[in-house]
Parts: structure tokens; sequence; C-alpha cells
């Protein structure tokens, strides 16, 4: 391997260049270009950095979602005005995708750092003390910005660092951030609501966030962009790839990338994985209310039972990142886990009007859902990288632009359809705890009620005390004082069944068959993912991709023997 250059190709200082020592430990907090390709331990450290930073974020952003019923308690919010929290928050999130698609420009690792700082502050000091459902929703929106850009600069950083032999691999690791952040929001949750409030689940995750911002700022560096705008299959090509970095001017390369990614190809694939992340969305942000709502969990049980899903799907998008690696294809791994995810899901959409459905069942039905959709999206996400290479190296950021912008859009389009499909949402998480408590509470009152419908209807019909002397010495005669006593107690009960009891008994009735639908319309998003597969780069054949890698080894040592003659 060739020694690192001692001058950056963007006119920086090298570490031997006059004043490069001037600048000492303050300009590494925000001169974070690698001249060279890092040695393994420092570029594994990095990579380290990169997906512990969107775990963490992940665990700020999702949280919330854990604890949904409790802040639309707090604030007095109807479900729909929560919804429109999500709504917001991922529309932002999508242009600030955008936004980050200039990461080429104006690098990488301090969008990370510097945004997984502003994200912990937010969430640590600027959510739990929103002042109301706007401002809460406002702060969201800022906490979704970051995360926006952090979606495109994270797997930028993932590409850079990892050749294509080893792609998947790295990938399934950064796919595990948001699926490990999922986990970790449903087991610290599942084992401290009890004697904690919503805003403590919040300032838990900030505190991961700082800890690990503290790492980040001193540790997180990124490639020059000479050297992270090619194409760079296995680590046996870091010579030449040195080699040609130097005295290359980077500008003129990333002129026009925006319009070499605004491909089929590109879009295509981004809408595909969007659609088949459907049931992925609706896990993060629905799980708790669909199980609290239809088969009247708990949010500890149903966190707890979430958790099966996120760990079966973090443990598969590892290993299958190492095989496909290995046998250097992507796409027969992505058809076999879109097949296998669209079979369990089916089976889970079949259940929802199932009611005696059992824990256990969900819970082995959500570890096929995982297993499988990793199997897809592991090497999805090497392979997308690799298609964006194909068009263009240097317009990585832009290509992950495209797919962040897409998969931000698609979730707040769904998230917003859902309680239009799914209409038993919304009176059951607004008043289904509460006619469940009145009902229980006003049981004895009920009875007796029943038992004189006309009576109680003519009653109801005056106020408090105020029935007419011959009204009221009726029902004394018909039902006793005591029993009289029993009704009037339960007044408020009553009136709480009177005006959302109906409403409520239809919500629950309707509301099994209305998520069904939406968790079919899951499954035909992951259908339309099938077809994408075959737009994309790559073999579908282990053999012929070993050729391929073969030949271009072939070809870098050609290239090499020709720099070194030309040298001599």
């Amino acid at each position: 391997m060739s020694a690192h250059p001692t001058s950056f190709p963007t006119g920086r200082p090298g570490p031997g260049a006059p004043g490069a020592g001037a600048r000492g430990a303050l300009a590494r907090l925000y001169r974070r270009d690698l001249a060279g390709y890092p040695p393994t331990a420092r570029r594994w450290s990095c990579l380290a950095i990169v997906v512990l930073t969107t775990v963490v974020l992940y665990y700020m952003l999702y949280v919330q979602y854990a604890v949904a019923t409790s802040i639309i308690t707090h604030f007095g919010m109807t479900y729909r005005s929560f919804v429109w929290v999500s709504v917001v928050g991922n529309a932002v999130g999508a242009f600030a995708s955008l936004l980050a698609g200039l990461a080429d420009r104006w690098g990488r690792a301090n969008m990370v750092v510097y945004g997984l700082l502003a994200a912990s502050a937010l969430v640590c000091f600027g959510l739990p003390n929103a002042g109301g459902a706007t401002a809460y929703l406002v702060l969201f929106a800022l906490v979704s910005f970051v995360e926006g850009v952090v979606l495109v600069a994270t797997p930028a950083l993932i590409r850079d660092f990892s050749p294509q032999l080893g792609r998947a691999t790295a990938m399934g690791y950064w796919t595990m951030g948001p699926v490990v952040g999922s986990l970790v929001v449903t087991m610290v949750t599942s084992h401290t609501l009890d004697g904690s409030s919503w805003q403590d689940e919040l300032r838990y995750s900030a505190i991961a966030g700082f800890a690990v911002f503290a790492v980040a700022l001193v540790a997180l560096r990124e490639l020059a962009p000479a050297v992270r705008d090619q194409v760079m299959v296995s680590l046996r090509d870091r010579a030449l790839v040195e080699a040609r970095a130097r005295g290359v001017e980077p500008t003129a390369s990333r002129r026009g990338e925006w319009r070499r990614v605004l491909r089929a190809d590109v879009v295509g694939s981004a809408l595909a994985v969007a659609l088949f992340l459907l049931l992925y969305y609706a896990a993060v942000g629905n799980f708790v209310v669909y199980f609290s709502t239809t088969f009247g969990y708990d949010e500890q049980r149903a966190n707890a039972l979430a958790n099966w899903y996120w760990a079966a799907n973090a443990i598969a998008l590892v290993a299958v990142g190492v095989l496909s690696d290995r046998l250097r294809v992507r796409k027969p791994f992505m058809v076999v886990g879109a097949l296998g995810s669209i079979a369990f899901t089916a089976v889970f959409a079949s259940r929802a009007t199932h009611p005696a459905t059992g824990y256990s069942t969900f819970a082995w039905l959500f570890v096929g859902i995982g297993v499988f959709s990793g199997i897809a999206y592991g090497p999805w996400m090497a392979g997308f990288t690799e298609t964006v290479e194909r068009r263009d190296p240097a317009a990585t950021a832009a290509g992950l632009a495209v797919w962040g912008w897409t998969v931000r859009v698609v979730v707040a389009v769904s998230t917003a359809f859902i309680p239009v499909l799914v209409t038993s949402v919304t009176p059951l998480v607004e008043h289904g705890a509460q006619v469940a408590a009145a009902s229980r509470t006003a049981a004895p009152a009920l009875a007796i009620v029943e038992q004189h419908p006309r009576l109680f209807a003519e009653l109801d019909r005056y106020p408090a005390g105020k029935a007419p002397a011959a009204l009221t010495a009726q029902a004394v005669a018909q039902v006793g004082p005591d029993d009289l006593a029993v009704v009037a107690r339960a007044r408020p009960q009553l009136a709480v069944l009177d005006a959302y009891g109906a409403k409520v008994r239809e919500a629950s009735a309707d509301g099994p068959g209305q998520w069904r639908d939406w968790w079919w319309i899951c499954v035909g998003g992951q259908v339309l993912f099938l077809p994408f597969v075959w737009a994309m780069a790559g073999r579908w054949r282990p053999k012929r991709a070993r050729e391929d890698a073969e030949a271009h080894e072939r070809a870098v040592a050609e290239e090499l023997a020709a720099l070194a003659a030309a040298r001599e």
C-alpha cells in the first residue's frame, strides 16, 4: 500500500505543510478530511461511530411514538393532531434530505457531528418543556430536519469507508441504526415506564445523544473529496485510488451531479424501497396504538412485543450482509427477502380480525418479518449505492438525497393516510380508555338503568336534583332510594358513556377490519418492490460476480504498472 500523500487535493494543508500545526487540536473539530484511505482499525472506528450516531439519533426520533398516548393526554391533543406532528416532521425531513445532498460539497462528518448535538439539545431541553401542542410540533419538526440531514450524510460516510466487496456488511451495520434505535426505545420504555414520565423517556435518549456526540466530535473523520469520488471495489484498490487522487480537483467532477442521478434506476429503486418499508413505518409509529386499541395491550406490553421484530431484523441485517459480500451478489437476497416478508406480512394481516391471537403468535410473525425484511434491505442499501456509483461515484450524496427525500415523503403520506383509512383509531385513542374506565365504575348503575330505561330517560331530561317532585317520587317508588343514589353518583360516568360509548363500540367493531386493510396495503408495497430489483446494478450469479472482480483486479494492476512506468 502506498503512503498517504503529504497534501490534500482540496488545497488544504497536509500534515507536513506550513501552517498545519498552527491550527492545532481546535482545527480537528471542523477540519475532518483524511487525505488517504485510512488503515483498517481507523476505518472501522469511523464506521462504528457513524453506526452508533445513527442508533442514538433514531432512538431520539422514535421514542415519542413509544409514549404516544401519554403525549396525547398531556397536551390534550386529538389523535389526528398527533399524527400531523409526524406528518409535518417527515415532510420537513424530506426537504432536509435534499439539502444534505450538498454534503458532497460541504462535507459529511460535520453534518453528522453537529447535527447530533442539535438533536440532543432539542430532545433534552426543548420537547419535554414544550408549552403546548403547537410548540411541540415545531420542535419535533426541527428534530426531524436534523434527522433528514443525517439520514443522507451517515450512509454516505458508510459508503466512503466501505469498498464494494464489503459494502453489504457495512450497510447492514448502518441499517441497524434505525432498527437498533427502535429496539433501544422499546427495551428502555418497557423497563422504565412504570416509574418515569414521557419527558424522562425523551431525556434518557438525549443523554445518550450527548455521550455519542462527545466521541464523534474528536474521532469522526471523512475522506477527502478526491479520494471518495472514486469507485473502490476492494481494499486492493487503495494504492490506485490514492494515486489518482493526487492533483485532482474534485469540484469539476461534482458539477451536474443531480442531473446524473435523477434517472429511472436511481429514482425507481428509491421509490420501490420506500413502499417496501410501509410496514416498518407503521411499526415505528402505530404498533403501540394498534395493539392497545385492537388487542388491549398497554404501552409496555406493545413495546415488548415489537422487540421481537427489531431484534430479528438487526441480526438478519448483519448476517446477510456478510453472506452477500462473500457471494458478491445482492439481487438474489433482495428477491428472497421480499418474498419471505410478503408471506409473513400476509399472515400478520390476516390475524388482525382474530382477537384471540396470542402474544407468542405475533412474536413469531415479527421474527419472520424482521428476518426476511433484513435479508432484503441490507443488500438493497449496498446495491443502491453501487447503482448510484454506476451513474457517478462523485454524486453519492445526491443519490442518497433522492432516496432520503423519497422515503420521507412516503412516510409523511402514509402517516397522514392511516387515520383516513383506519377511522376507528381516533375515537379509540381519544376516548377508548375513558369509556372503559367509565364502564367499570358505572357498571352497578348501568344495571339499574337498564332495568328502568324509560324512567331514567325521563330523569335525564332534567339537571341533577331538578326533576319535578312527582317524577322523583315515582323514581323512589320504582327503584328505591339506595339504587337511585347509586345512579346519581355515577352520573359523570354515565354522561361519558352517553357521549362516547356508541362511537367507541362502533370503532372497536370496525377497527380490526380497517387495520387488516392497511396491513394488506403494506403487503402490496412489498410486492411492488420486486420488479425494481432488476433495474439495479449488480449480478445475479456469484460466478459472474467473481469474474467481474477478477477482471477488475487485472485492470487495477495494469493501471498501477502504467503509473509506475510513467513515474520512472
